[in-house]
Formats: C-alpha cells, sequence, structure tokens
C-alpha cells in the first residue's frame, strides 16, 4: 500500500473477493429453497432449518480449525516435500502461507490495517465449505436427525474437503506435484468428495419409508414444489458463477512470481496461479451450462427437476478443465457428465436400493467424478501447476496433467475422503442411535410437533374472537 499501483492492486484484490462471497451467498439460499421445494409439506421446516444451521456450525469450526487445515496439509503429511520450505511435515513453521499464520489467535485473523486479502479469501473458502455440507443436506433429507446432520456438517465442510483442497487445490499441494492433478474449479475438490460422502451416509441411513415397493420397485417422491426447485437451482445457477470468480486470482503480476527478473505480466490466474482469463472461464461456464440443460432435457425426457439439476451437472463435470477448454469442449464434456450421472442414478438405485431424494449424488458426485477423468485425457500434457515442482510422477520439471493422475484423484476426492469417512461416520452415530429418526416420527412428519402446536394457536384465536 506504499504506492498507487500496489494500492490499487490490492483494494480491487480485496473488493474483488468481496464480491465473489456475497454472490456465492446466493448459493445457499438456492439450496435452501431447493431443499424445501423438493421435500414433502410435513418435513418443510425441519428441512430449511437443517440447511440454515450449517452457516454458524461449518464458520465457526472453519474459523478455529478448517483454515489451518488447509495451509498446514499440503504435504500429506509425508507425502511430497513443501516447495516453500522442502519439508514433508505440517507446514506449521514460520516460512511463506504457513499455518500458523492462520491460528485463530493470529493478527491476520482479525481486522489488520495491514492485510486487507485474508479475511474475503478466508470468506470465499468458507463460502466453498457451506457448499459442501449442502450438497450432503440435500441427498439425505426427510429422514436424518438434526443432531447427527451438524456433526456430518462439521466433517466435511470444515475438515475432509479441507484436507481434499490442501492436496489437490493449493499451489503446493502434493497432488499436483506427484499425479499431475489438475481441478481448476473444483469437479473433484468440492463436488465429487461431497457426493461421495452423501453416498456414504446414504449406504447406512437407508431409503425414506415408501420409497420401494415390497418387490424393491423405486416408487418417485417428486417435488412438492416446481417453482422453488427452479428458482434455487437458478440461484445455485448465478452462486456458481461467483464461485468461478472466487478460484482465481484476479490481477497478479507472474514475471517475479516466475523468477522472471524485470518481465513484467499481469493476468488472471487459477487456484494454481497458472494464468487465464476470467473472459475465457465465462465463454465455458455458459456453454458447460448449456450442454447439461441440453443433455439433460433430451435425457430426462423433459422432465423439469432433471433438466434443471442436468444444468448445475454440467457446470461441474468441465470445471476441472474449464480454465483451459475450448468452450465447444466445455459444452460437450458438459452433455456427457449429464448423460453418464443421470444413469447412474436410477441404476445404483434399482441395484443398491439407495434413495438419494434430489439426485445429489449423481449431479456432484457422479458428475464430478467423471470430469476429472475426462480433464486427464483431454488436457493430457498441460502443466498442472506453473511451479516447477520437481514432478516425482513422471520425472520431468513440470509435473503434466495425464489421465492416470486424475483417476487416481477422483478415486481420492470420491472414495477416499468422501464415501469413506462418510460411511464410517454414519455407521458410529447409528451405532450410538443418533443417526435416523424413529419410523412414527418420520410418518408423521418433523415438523408434527409444530404444525400441531400452530393449530392449537390457531384455534385459540379463532375462539377469542367469537
Amino acid at each position: 500500500m506504499t504506492d498507487q499501483l500496489g494500492a490499487l492492486t490490492t483494494i480491487f484484490t480485496e473488493f474483488y473477493y468481496w464480491v465473489t462471497v456475497v454472490l456465492m451467498f446466493l448459493i445457499h439460499v438456492g439450496f435452501c429453497m431447493y431443499e424445501v421445494g423438493a421435500s414433502r409439506y410435513k418435513h418443510h421446516q425441519h428441512t430449511l432449518m437443517k440447511n440454515t444451521m450449517v452457516i454458524p456450525l461449518v464458520t465457526v469450526t472453519w474459523f478455529f480449525f478448517g483454515w489451518w487445515i488447509y495451509w498446514a496439509f499440503p504435504t500429506g503429511p509425508g507425502i511430497a516435500p513443501s516447495i516453500m520450505n522442502e519439508s514433508t511435515a505440517l507446514i506449521t513453521d514460520d516460512s511463506a502461507f504457513s499455518a500458523t499464520y492462520y491460528l485463530a489467535n493470529s493478527p491476520l485473523m482479525a481486522v489488520n490495517l495491514g492485510d486487507h486479502i485474508s479475511g474475503v479469501f478466508w470468506a470465499a473458502f468458507l463460502l466453498f465449505s457451506w457448499t459442501a455440507a449442502s450438497i450432503v443436506s440435500g441427498a439425505i433429507i426427510e429422514r436424518i436427525t438434526t443432531f447427527a446432520f451438524g456433526i456430518l456438517a462439521i466433517a466435511i465442510g470444515s475438515v475432509f474437503w479441507t484436507i481434499d483442497a490442501a492436496w489437490g487445490w493449493h499451489f503446493d499441494g502434493w497432488m499436483l506435484k506427484i499425479l499431475g492433478y489438475h481441478d481448476a474449479y473444483a469437479s473433484g475438490v468440492i463436488h465429487a468428495i461431497a457426493g461421495g460422502f452423501a453416498l456414504g451416509i446414504l449406504i447406512v441411513l437407508g431409503p425414506r419409508i415408501g420409497k420401494f415397493s415390497s418387490s424393491g420397485e423405486p416408487r418417485n417422491i417428486g417435488p412438492r414444489n416446481p417453482w422453488l426447485v427452479t428458482v434455487g437451482l437458478f440461484l445455485i445457477y448465478t452462486g456458481f458463477w461467483g464461485f468461478y470468480a472466487a478460484c482465481n486470482i484476479p490481477i497478479f503480476d507472474l514475471g517475479p512470481e516466475y523468477g522472471m527478473e524485470g518481465v513484467t505480466y499481469w493476468t488472471a490466474t487459477n487456484i494454481y496461479v497458472t494464468p487465464t482469463t476470467l473472459s475465457g472461464i465465462t465463454y465455458n461456464f455458459l456453454m458447460s451450462l448449456s450442454g447439461g440443460l441440453l443433455a439433460g432435457y433430451v435425457v430426462a425426457k423433459g422432465d423439469p427437476f432433471w433438466t434443471y439439476s442436468s444444468g448445475l451437472a454440467g457446470i461441474i463435470c468441465a470445471s476441472a478443465g474449464n480454465d483451459l477448454y475450448h468452450p465447444i469442449q466445455a459444452m460437450l464434456i458438459g452433455a456427457i457428465g449429464v448423460v453418464i450421472a443421470y444413469k447412474m442414478h436410477y441404476w445404483v438405485e434399482r441395484k443398491f436400493k439407495i434413495d438419494d431424494a434430489v439426485g445429489a449424488v449423481a449431479v456432484h458426485g457422479y458428475a464430478g467424478f467423471v470430469g476429472l477423468v475426462i480433464c486427464g485425457f483431454v488436457l493430457n500434457g498441460y502443466p498442472s501447476s506453473g511451479y516447477s515442482v520437481g514432478a516425482m510422477w513422471d520425472g520431468s520439471t513440470y509435473a503434466s496433467i495425464n489421465p492416470l493422475g486424475q483417476f487416481l484423484g477422483a478415486i481420492i476426492m470420491f472414495g477416499v475422503l468422501g464415501m469413506l469417512p462418510g460411511y464410517v461416520l454414519a455407521r458410529i452415530l447409528s451405532a450410538f442411535g443418533k443417526l435416523r429418526i424413529p419410523r412414527e416420527v418420520e410418518i408423521a412428519g418433523l415438523d408434527y410437533e409444530m404444525m400441531e402446536d400452530d393449530r392449537d394457536a390457531e384455534k385459540a384465536v379463532a375462539s377469542s374472537t367469537r
């Protein structure tokens, strides 16, 4: 802030991230509307309150330890040395970008006139955390206890997705260096892991009462308010656009950063500090959305619920490489991901009797997984990061994106950090009788007592006016 150009760059960057956080808040508004629209009337208030409580639960835990995890875990620990201190230990020393600066009592975690970026960058990642928890929320509506969901929301929002972000969404992450992993807009880092986590819970939680007939045939429990679902998903599209913006550094001089002394090269970068343009990702966001909507309309035979959801799935599938794809590639990849996710949803539902109330596992998990794999083939040979990290996977100076690395990355995101922890935590909660609501409560509705109180209050008001 000592010269005009530096001050303008700093203030612009601060304001840029602040705006993206406001836009991303619409994702949560959309999820609230979408889930209430998908649930039955007798569960509306509980569904809304469950998703509302994601905000304080994840925000507080993200402040106290989630943000610290992101900066501490890029090395694994013990898997690959950091490019900053050459150690494989947790990054908790005094080196640059160390987690020690992001403890709850750090000067960077409060009002600080010498720091204009930490708070808004923290908030951008926090909104990603809310998104991860909300993805899980939709899949398990109408049958999970509030207590269990709170525990699971903290686990996915402030622990497991944070670890995978440190591994595969940090410029120093070991997955970039060893696997050549590339996931610019979080096909795996947010979506595949949240979809996998939801699937792990659903295996233990079981289907809603009446979802399957005595012969095992699935019954359709469709959205009860299609308007809320429609508006909710359009708000998620809008917030997702803000999400894309938040995954970039808006203006950065890469010359000195890449060791080119005397060279000035101002550009936007992706999360890996690799050059991209906001113009280019705008093309790709809209084309992948359109590819998803078109494919969803065709494969679902015009079903509104799946058509709108498929627009989201199309963006998610193309997100891994949308910093580098051509717009036509983004459109086609989005369409392919939708077809696979849609078919997988109904196959898994029939084969394994999995009741995913809103198709979240398919839209986020399967589409995200497929998007990572496709990225490995389409961008094969591109550098996964702009830093010379001494790649261990292929022995080159720069780690290259490759099909095998992306496939292994998808397994780690969806399975190792997603489905496995979700399953284990759900098993533990179930063993203590804390996972699923009682049968009679599910039949009567989670809002039964509230509705009865409202009826009593209405009778009292009516009698007093006679």
